[in-house]
């Protein structure tokens, strides 16, 4: 899902900053079970994976579920353009 959400933003113009965790040993693991714990309080049925975890501007957007239906119900272009993330 990962590989999913970057083509995704690649495809819209933003030049996402990407954090492979599972290349950051234990440090990695650490990252993610945080940000399990931040998912999973936004968004119950997340599940324990938590990756790909997006932020846009700063805010968690949250996970793959939330990116596809931002993009779906045409809410995703309007907050990278607010991010600053997207210029057209």
């Amino acid at each position: 899902m990962c590989h999913v959400v970057k083509r995704l933003l690649l495809g819209l113009g933003v030049g996402p900053t990407v954090y492979e965790l599972d290349q950051l040993g234990r440090g990695g693991r650490e990252i993610q079970a945080v940000l399990s714990h931040l998912l999973s309080a936004t968004s119950p049925s997340v599940s324990a994976a938590a990756v790909p975890a997006v932020f846009v501007g700063g805010q968690l957007l949250g996970g793959v579920e939330k990116v596809m239906s931002c993009h779906i119900n045409g809410s995703l272009v309007p907050l990278l353009k607010q991010a600053g993330a997207l210029w057209l």
